[in-house]
C-alpha cells in the first residue's frame, strides 16, 4: 500500500505537467478579440465566376468562428486581409469503371494570393500563395455538383488563411 503511493505522486506529476504548456485563447499572445480584421472582397483572376465572393464570405465566416479577431465590419480594421484568386483547376480523380474517360469523381482546387497588412503601420504580416482543395462526387450535372462544392473549396482555404493570421508569429 506505502509502495502505491510514491508511484501514484510520480504518475500525477508526469499526466499534469503534459498540460504546463497549453494555454486556451490564441497562441499568438494577444487577448481574443483585441484586434480587428477587414477582409477586402477578394478579386477573380479566373473565368470562372463568383469565386472571389465564395473566397470573401468563407473568410469572414471563419475570422468570426475563430473568434481570435473580430470582424471589423462597419469600421477600418487593424488588420486589412486582401486576396486575389489566381488559379482554379478541376481534374479528375476517379474514373467510371466502363469508361476510363467520363469522371467520377473531381478534385477542385483554388490558388490565391493573400495580403494582410497593420492598417496604421503598413507593415506586411501576411503575404502568401495559397491553396484550397476539395473533391466533389459528379451525378449527371457538373455544374451543379461543382456549385454545391465552392463553399467547401473556399471554406478549405479561408481556414488556413484563419490560422497563419491567428498563429502568426507577427
Amino acid at each position: 500500500m506505502h509502495l502505491f503511493r510514491p508511484l501514484f505522486s510520480v504518475c500525477l506529476a508526469l499526466a499534469l505537467s503534459g498540460c504546463a504548456g497549453y494555454r486556451i485563447g490564441p497562441s499568438n499572445g494577444e487577448r481574443a478579440g483585441e484586434k480587428s480584421v477587414q477582409v477586402v472582397p477578394f478579386t477573380n483572376q479566373t473565368p470562372e465566376p463568383r469565386l472571389g465572393d465564395n473566397a470573401t464570405a468563407a473568410l469572414r465566416k471563419e475570422i468570426q468562428r475563430d473568434a481570435t479577431f473580430r470582424l471589423a465590419s462597419n469600421e477600418p480594421g487593424d488588420i486589412v486581409v486582401q486576396g486575389d484568386i489566381t488559379h482554379f483547376i478541376r481534374s479528375g480523380v476517379s474514373f467510371q469503371t466502363t469508361d476510363v474517360i467520363t469522371a467520377r469523381d473531381y478534385r477542385l482546387i483554388m490558388t490565391a494570393h493573400v495580403t494582410a497588412r497593420d492598417r496604421v503601420t503598413g507593415k506586411v504580416l501576411l503575404d502568401r500563395t495559397m491553396t484550397g482543395d476539395t473533391t466533389v462526387r459528379v451525378g449527371n450535372d457538373l455544374p451543379s455538383a461543382e456549385r454545391q462544392a465552392r463553399p467547401l473549396l473556399a471554406t478549405d482555404l479561408a481556414q488556413q488563411i484563419t490560422s497563419l493570421l491567428a498563429d502568426g508569429d507577427w
